[in-house]
């Protein structure tokens, strides 16, 4: 049986234990830490923390919409989803 080490991006914690699948079979992880979940890999470019986080720096950093989604290779309204929810308290 191999082990695949997991770290949750956001809390750090490598306290992770496998929590399902999402509808497209994807495994899925819960962080025993904080109690969030996630998924261990996405395919779109726009799903993935990482992008989240250079959306938001780029946004403070004085970038637009379209500029920031030409850079990142993701659609306008990844962008603005993400700076919506940000927005709005949500996190991403």
């Amino acid at each position: 049986m191999a082990k695949i080490l997991v770290k949750y991006m956001h809390c750090g914690s490598k306290e992770v234990i496998k929590f399902g699948a999402n509808p497209k079979g994807k495994q899925r992880f819960r962080c025993k830490r904080c109690e969030k979940t996630f998924q261990g890999e996405y395919l779109s470019q726009g799903a993935k923390p990482e992008t989240k986080t250079l959306v938001l720096n780029m946004s403070v950093n004085g970038s637009g919409i379209r500029d920031i989604s030409c850079v990142l290779g993701i659609s306008t309204d990844a962008v603005i989803s993400v700076l919506k929810k940000r927005q709005n308290g949500l996190s991403t």
